[in-house]
């Protein structure tokens, strides 16, 4: 990436590293979640006689220009996994006008840099939550990590809520007691549909601006990364045998509207995207192939 397009506190080697090490462990985890998820595609198709699948990957740059750096899409459609994507990217540039005021430290120097990972996992089964988490680490004149994950059950969906957030709060206790209240709640307002006065989901943990302390921090991010993946896998390899009718296949379809509708009217990450001259495409990966609406 050219210099001129970087902020300032990137002149500093301190934070020249950091934002290395960050940008390296979130293609560590990209590698990690494609290859988990790999193997239980192919796993559920030999089991039910269907063909291998496997990730589709496209490389992107920003502005097409080498100089704003980029980043790679990873797609699955298959027989479990309906649609995920498993994208990274590292990115530089300026914030717009209209922008640059709603983003810390870039309101007088718009410049920024942003690394993350971002996942959306949309299962064929309605018993199988839809899965999203993401983490990402941005700097202006400040620096600092954001992320989260949450599920979307349309079934059994006390019952997941509970053993998620059992499990959630035990992994939030071991970097800091006060965690899981403060992002617990921040997730349960932030994926919040306002025209329909409901939740998205079943929540999960949100945080952002998390600039206390880069080591533990980052040790944080990493942990949720991994907690999130041994999460799901466990999950999935629960639910995948259960078969479904065509009345719950539906019900599925209609809540998948409402993370459409969450995703375009509410989501940040996608201004965000829209904003800084993503591509369109790695952005939209959230939606899902199929939905319905009443």
């Amino acid at each position: 990436m050219k210099k001129k397009y970087l902020p300032s506190l990137l002149k500093k080697e301190i934070w020249k590293d950091r934002s290395k090490i960050s940008e390296k462990w979130f293609n560590n985890m990209k590698n990690s979640f494609c290859s988990e998820f790999l193997k239980l595609e192919n796993l559920y198709n030999y089991q039910k006689g269907y063909q291998k699948n496997a990730f589709k990957q496209k490389r992107w740059k920003k502005d097409n220009s080498e100089g704003f750096g980029g980043g790679v899409s990873n797609i699955l459609q298959g027989n479990l996994f309906e649609k995920v994507g498993v994208n990274v990217s590292s990115v530089c540039g300026e914030f717009p006008e209209d922008f640059k005021n709603k983003i810390k430290g870039a309101n007088k120097d718009p410049r920024f840099f942003a690394t993350g990972i971002s996942i959306v996992a949309h299962m064929k089964s309605p018993f199988i939550p839809a899965a999203h988490f993401n983490s990402r680490f941005i700097v202006t004149k400040n620096a600092w990590f954001g992320g989260g994950c949450d599920l979307t059950p349309t079934y059994d969906v006390n019952i997941i809520k509970k053993d998620f957030h059992k499990n959630l709060k035990s992994f939030c206790n071991k970097y800091n007691s006060k965690y899981y209240a403060i992002y617990s709640e921040m997730c349960k307002n932030y994926f919040f549909l306002k025209h329909r006065n409901e939740e998205r989901g079943i929540g999960g943990i949100f945080f952002d601006y998390l600039q206390s302390n880069w080591e533990q921090d980052f040790q944080f991010v990493k942990g949720s990364g991994l907690f999130f993946l041994n999460y799901l896998k466990a999950m999935i390899k629960k639910r995948s045998s259960k078969s479904w009718t065509k009345l719950q296949r539906k019900k599925l379809l209609l809540k998948r509207g409402k993370y459409v509708e969450f995703n375009l009217l509410y989501d940040r990450g996608t201004t965000f995207g829209l904003k800084t001259g993503g591509n369109t495409d790695a952005i939209l990966m959230s939606m899902p192939p199929k939905v319905l609406w009443n």
